[in-house]
């Protein structure tokens, strides 16, 4: 049986993850986090008891957990982190906005006691077979373009699932030697029409509204064609087969591992 402590337990994702654990047979939900005065958690299985909802990640919430589920936000991520790597307790970080620099430094210390932290951008998986299609045509089209969009209480933009696409693309279309998508735009009337531009020189389109869950669109252009790839989640159950993926293989893992596309294969 696979411990596993939950923080943001009791926010929209965490919700569905703590009876996601609650359900699956080889897991058990030993710890449960999220800020002083949150909502209890909903009534759980039959398996265990209700837990209490600590204000805090501490030693103690930690001492029965293997991994610990990180689903606040990028502050919060990088403490709670520390201090379970510190205990040799494996980490799946959910919460988005983790600079390169954070998930290195955390990763450095994974790898110094022995265990492993896995950051998933999206755990949808066909969110990320998305972008892996997306690297695939990549150096068969001179520009490509990305559009995210998200409910109107996402916090950062782009989102991490776009930045980490932005990387692949970057990558893909740098090995097969193109350079970045050519923009002849001279006159940027109201500032960011054109959106943000990221890894290769990748322009990026943010879209925040009410209804919306997570989608993403990723389009390349060539002479004569265009090619579309989207993905869209209309329902967070559509993140809990790769929440169960990433805590089953976090422990086994060493180091930073970046997305659910190793644990794939």
């Amino acid at each position: 049986m696979l411990n596993v402590v939950v923080t943001g337990a009791a926010g929209r994702l965490g919700t569905y993850a703590c009876a996601a654990i609650d359900a699956a047979p080889d897991l058990s939900l030993v710890g449960a986090v999220d800020r002083a005065g949150a909502t209890p958690l909903p009534p759980r299985g039959t398996r265990t008891e209700d837990l209490e909802v600590h204000p805090a990640l501490t030693p103690a919430v930690l001492e029965r957990a293997a991994v610990v589920l990180e689903l606040t936000n990028a502050a919060g991520a990088e403490s709670h982190a520390r201090l379970a790597l510190e205990t040799r307790t494996a980490v799946v970080v959910g919460a988005s906005g983790l600079s390169a620099e954070a998930m290195d430094a955390l990763g450095g210390l994974a790898t110094e006691h022995g265990t492993g932290i896995v950051v998933v951008p999206n755990f949808s998986l066909g969110a990320v077979l998305l972008v892996r299609l997306a690297a695939l045509a990549a150096p068969h089209f001179a520009s490509v373009e990305v559009i995210e969009l998200h409910h109107d209480q996402k916090l950062d933009a782009p989102s991490g699932t776009a930045r980490h696409t932005l990387d692949r693309l970057a990558a893909a279309r740098s090995e097969a030697g193109l350079e970045a998508p050519r923009d002849a735009t001279a006159d940027e009337a109201l500032r960011g029409a054109r959106g943000g531009v990221g890894a290769g020189g990748i322009h990026v389109h943010s879209v925040r509204l009410p209804g919306l869950i997570a989608h993403e669109e990723i389009l390349f252009g060539a002479a004569g064609e265009t090619l579309t790839l989207r993905h869209d989640s209309y329902d967070r159950s559509s993140f809990v087969a790769g929440i169960l993926l990433a805590l089953r293989s976090a422990p086994t893992r060493r180091g930073l591992t970046v997305g659910l596309d190793d644990l794939l294969d």
